[in-house]
């Protein structure tokens, strides 16, 4: 499972090369670097991850939510390439 991350600092930082996705948390960076790679038919030159906890939040009625540990995964690609997800030209 690889979702991207299309906040406005995830598209500002895919200016800059770097891509952002939520992974399996069981998928190490080998494992993405080579599914990312497959998917999007790129060249990933590096990969950073980071695990974030699980967390509880109130939610506008005040009832108490859990947002579920997940894994984040920040992929660097190639010069001059792409992903066409990130794109926001209009």
């Amino acid at each position: 499972m690889i979702k991207p991350i299309l906040t406005e600092k995830g598209l500002s930082e895919a200016k800059k090369g770097r891509f952002s996705f939520y992974v399996d948390p069981k998928l190490g960076k080998f494992q993405i670097k080579s599914l990312i790679s497959q998917m999007f038919v790129v060249h990933v030159t590096g990969v950073k991850t980071a695990n974030l906890k699980k967390v509880t939040k109130k939610d506008y009625k005040g009832k108490i939510r859990t947002v579920k540990a997940r894994k984040k995964a920040t992929v660097t690609l190639k010069e001059k390439e792409t992903i066409d997800l990130f794109d926001t030209k209009k």
